[in-house]
């Protein structure tokens, strides 16, 4: 028995990722990776190419393919040892990273118009791969998951953000495309850093080390220190590095083109705007480094609005805040941002919208990897000038000119429910929903707003003497904005105010 199970640990054998109906990316070093007996002699071939190693002395080895000139047609991956492993319906094109929290791991069966475009879906070269919830202390070397082509019943289960992602990116470039889907429901993005992500900065390092230990303040004041002292267990999708741990590490370095990011409900809450970028950039660059693709490109989804519409101009947002902290992460080289103030829902925190999600996301792919003519990106608040009682803004990105969409009547708050309710219009005259004006005093009131040329002009009345103004500053805001492509403008205000979130955590 004992020298059955020696035989089976020697055997050459491959990654779970490394398997039937795998998209491998087109690239010019593919690696291909797995395990065999120490010093055993290892060769990898797809088609005609193909390449040779030896396991080292823990047993494994890893080669590199150069797949830039394959083409999409159907091959078998072989891998020789002492053994052989056949992996088939192997397939060349474009791979995608899908990360995030239960927005990105929303199953397409579950999103709008999901039955339909189900039915009518027949696409063999857009391929889903699901990797299997697990949070660990420490690296893990395989993952659960297998490789499902955009088909029946099988369809139902793609991310709904990465299906639409994929599909248009597919559409467009005509060649397979390959989606590695990797997300828990109500995950930190912390869970997803690594340990040296978080050794980069002082102050990450630091954050880290107090979610590890985290005090139970539940403690009467006469029990003893040890009692108050208690930690506090922490989830397991919120605890630093364990998804990180085993959701991504035992996927590293399959080949991949760039990854997108849906998270930050979770964090949003904490009054974190500020260290969100830093979280997102060291999180990258560590990805970088391990899958050794120096311009790695991350594409997040910015958090679309939720909760109730604002009754008054005044209200202090962390949501809004929030926003803003992921637009700072853009500074960060090879960083995209899709805008979605305007598709989500004020009455569940998972807008079943997921189609412009994708869409959006794809444009900038298209635009920034494959250069493709396509715009990517909704008007920018670039500058403000004060014309005596009102503020002009100018914008990048207004591609196709400034426009206005029409607001409705009615809208639903949740969309999985068929009741509407009346949309109350806080400036019921304004071209523009969804500005605030205020002056010296910094008392907002709801501000007027109209498109002039490439500019927005904005004042109130009750404001003679403005000093600043704000856009979509709110939860749920209404809004109405775009460029003449149809995309959103995106959050914004011209003030350096001090923010409601970062002083609830001093």
């Amino acid at each position: 028995m004992l020298m059955g199970l020696a035989a089976a640990r020697a055997d050459v054998r491959l990654p779970a990722i490394f398997s039937d109906r795998a998209v491998l990316q087109r690239s010019e070093k593919v690696p291909i990776w797995g395990w065999a007996e120490a010093g055993e002699e290892v060769r990898v071939s797809l088609g005609a190419v193909s390449a040779r190693t030896k396991a080292d002395e823990r047993g494994k080895w890893r080669v590199g393919l150069d797949l830039s000139k394959a083409d999409a047609a159907p091959m078998e991956l072989l891998v020789q040892g002492k053994n052989e492993v056949k992996v088939a319906d192997v397939i060349v094109g474009e791979v995608w990273l899908c990360v995030g929290q239960s927005n990105m791991e929303m199953k397409l069966g579950a999103t709008l118009d999901a039955n339909e475009v189900i039915a009518r879906t027949h696409n063999p070269l857009l391929r889903h791969f699901k990797v299997e919830r697990k949070a660990v202390a420490s690296p893990v070397e395989d993952v659960v998951g297998k490789w499902v082509i955009a088909e029946g019943r099988g369809l139902t289960e793609f991310s709904g953000v990465g299906f639409y992602f994929g599909q248009s990116l597919q559409t467009d470039l005509k060649v397979p495309v390959g989606l590695i889907h990797s997300s828990w429901g109500g995950s930190l993005a912390e869970a997803w850093m690594s340990p040296e992500a978080f050794a980069s900065d002082a102050g990450l390092k630091e954050r880290a080390k107090e979610m590890l230990t985290r005090v139970d303040a539940t403690a009467k004041p006469d029990e003893s220190a040890d009692a108050k002292a208690t930690q506090k267990a922490i989830p397991p999708n919120k605890s630093p590095s364990s998804l990180f741990n085993g959701m991504l590490v035992p996927i590293i370095p399959y080949a991949i083109k760039g990854a997108i990011w849906y998270q930050g409900e979770s964090n949003v809450g904490t009054g974190q705007g500020d260290i969100y970028p830093k979280l997102l950039a060291a999180m990258i660059v560590d990805w970088r480094k391990r899958w050794e693709i120096a311009d790695l490109p991350l594409y997040i989804c910015q958090l679309a609005n939720f909760q109730a519409k604002p009754a008054s101009p005044g209200l202090t947002s962390l949501w809004a805040e929030f926003r803003e902290g992921q637009t700072k992460f853009l500074d960060t080289p090879q960083s995209g941002q899709a805008i979605l103030i305007d598709i989500g829902e004020e009455g569940t925190v998972h807008p079943r919208n997921k189609k412009d999600v994708g869409e959006r996301l794809a444009r900038i792919a298209l635009a920034r990897n494959y250069g493709q003519d396509v715009v990517c990106s909704g008007p920018v608040f670039q500058s403000s000038t004060v014309e005596i009682d009102k503020i002009r803004l100018k914008f990048a990105h207004a591609h196709g000119g400034l426009i206005t969409k029409m607001l409705p009547a009615t809208y639903q708050p949740k969309s999985i429910d068929p009741k509407t309710v009346p949309l109350v219009r806080n400036s019921p005259q304004s071209e523009i929903e969804g500005f605030v004006i205020c002056g010296d005093d910094r008392k907002w009131v709801w501000a007027d707003a109209k498109v002039e040329g490439e500019t927005v002009l904005v004042w109130s009345p009750q404001v003679p003497n403005p000093a600043a103004v704000r856009y979509a500053w709110a939860n749920n805001p209404t809004c109405n904005l775009y460029n003449g492509t149809g995309l959103p403008a995106g959050p914004f205000r011209t003030d350096n105010f001090p923010l409601t979130a970062k002083a609830m955590r001093n």
